[in-house]
């Protein structure tokens, strides 16, 4: 009787036994996506990266899960952004998240297959990235920083900022054409508001130098920097010039004041970013680029340094601090 029982028991548990692969088999394996991530830069934009990917794990999208990224940053190298581009698509990823203007162009130069999806791009439209911001028509969409009025309102809160205001350096990447764009904008509203624009052109590490020594021979009464991923790598240079020569800067982005810039207005880029993961977790379940509309900026934040102010002897009113998204102090 023992023995019959033991069989049985034993022929149970081999039975059981061999259908455990098939079970295992049944289980759906959990695919895993690759997003490809291209910056003509470096790691500048630490805050709006990070919110990119804390939107994108909301969406339920975890790194190491059902995602794994291949980061790639040029370092302001451009023939290493080419590479970088064409190195993303030989990996066959699943998207390319590109940042700037720089990184989408490279990036649709190698692949019109590969979904592209821009973070904060200047000007799609003129730089020949879409057909058409409502129906961009080809595999890339995303978020766009235009905005044809930043470059009057920049003006206008430095003028706010130094009634006597006459004549403003603008420092520009002359191989980025969306900050070609902004210093065309500031141009032309430097001539309604009756400020002399000087432009300070660079177009690599080595032309700070020389752009700062030409901003004071010219007596320059403000400085407005240009965001671009160039001018974001080299925010501590421009800063420190701008401190020792007790000079009033005004910056694209918010990271420059809390490097201890003076002043920053423009698109809130953690937004745009957090956006921009939203078109990921759309293409990634399956809808395509050519029908998700380029996204304009929706908010705009102005952040003040008290402290640089101070520093450099120069008082804000009261009221365009209380204007104020953020304030250093």
């Amino acid at each position: 009787m023992f023995d019959m029982r033991r069989r049985e028991f034993v022929t149970l548990l081999g039975g059981a036994a061999a259908t455990w692969p098939l079970a295992a088999r049944a289980q759906p394996a959990v695919k895993r996506y690759t997003i490809g991530y291209l910056s003509a830069g470096s790691l500048a934009l630490v805050e709006a990266t990070a919110a990119f990917t804390d939107a994108l794990r909301e969406l339920g999208w975890v790194e190491g899960k059902n995602v794994a990224f291949e980061r790639r940053y040029a370092e302001n190298r451009l023939e290493r952004l080419a590479e970088f581009a064409a190195e993303l698509v030989h990996l066959n990823v699943d998207v390319i998240v590109a940042e700037g203007t720089l990184a989408p162009l490279a990036a649709k130069r190698v692949t019109s297959t590969i979904p592209i999806v821009m973070t904060v791009a200047g000007d799609p439209l003129g730089s020949g990235l879409v057909e058409s911001l409502a129906r961009p028509g080809g595999n890339v969409t995303g978020m766009s920083l235009m905005a044809p009025e930043l470059g009057g309102k920049r003006l206008e809160l430095l003028k706010e900022l130094l009634p006597r205001l006459g004549r403003v350096a603008v420092l520009w990447n002359a191989t980025n054409p969306n900050a070609a764009l902004v210093y065309k904008q500031t141009q032309a509203a430097g001539r309604t508001l009756g400020i002399e624009v000087q432009s300070l052109e660079v177009r690599g590490s080595d032309d700070f130098e020389g752009a700062f020594e030409a901003a004071k021979r010219q007596h320059s009464d403000a400085m407005i920097t240009v965001e671009d991923p160039l001018t974001g790598a080299n925010r501590e240079r421009i800063v420190h010039f701008a401190a020792v020569d007790r000079l009033p800067s005004l910056h694209g982005y918010r990271e420059d004041v809390v490097a201890g810039g003076l002043i920053s207005y423009g698109a809130n880029f953690a937004d745009l970013f957090r956006r921009a993961a939203g078109y990921v977790d759309k293409i990634l379940k399956g809808v395509k680029p050519a029908d998700l509309p380029v996204q304009q900026p929706t908010k705009f934040e102005l952040v003040i340094n008290l402290k640089t102010a101070k520093a450099i002897g120069l008082e804000i009113s009261p009221m365009l601090v209380a204007r104020a998204d953020e304030v250093i102090e």
